[in-house]
């Protein structure tokens, strides 16, 4: 079943967002336009596009576009093992921006525990790579 959202990011230099997507994230090419500068990828399910900011592709802005890209955007990408992702990216000499922690959060009556990382792409997207480690019932306040 396809996705309903797909993001598709403009990034500064396609072969160098490829590299990091592919190498460093563990995305695989699903396919790609070269004649539109542009790329498909799938991780695990989750799926998004790149596209060269300056390639010759089709153009959906509201406003000029200039670096870093990615302000305000944070990708929550759920994944297998968060912990596995987080040593891989770091080994690939990526520092995080926030570190391998397990966060709780509340989801009306429960709570879910979510081991987790963000990192930063080049053109400055946040990827919040999360693994999903169950629900439990939100505590009573006493």
């Amino acid at each position: 079943m396809k996705p309903k959202v797909v993001p598709e990011l403009d990034v500064a230099d396609l072969p160098r967002a490829l590299r990091f997507y592919t190498v460093v994230c563990g995305f695989r090419i699903v396919y790609e336009r070269p004649e539109d500068a542009f790329v498909y990828l799938e991780r695990e399910g989750a799926e998004l596009m790149l596209e060269d900011a300056a390639g010759p592709g089709r153009r959906f802005r509201t406003a000029p576009l200039t670096h870093p890209f990615g302000r305000g955007v944070n990708l929550q990408i759920e994944v297998s093992d968060a912990g596995a992702l987080h040593d891989s990216v770091v080994e690939r000499g990526v520092e995080p921006l926030v570190g391998l922690e397990h966060r709780r959060y509340r989801i009306g009556d429960e709570e879910i525990t979510s081991e987790q990382f963000v990192i930063a792409d080049e053109d400055g997207y946040l990827l919040r790579f999360f693994t999903d480690r169950g629900a439990s019932a939100t505590p009573s306040p006493t």
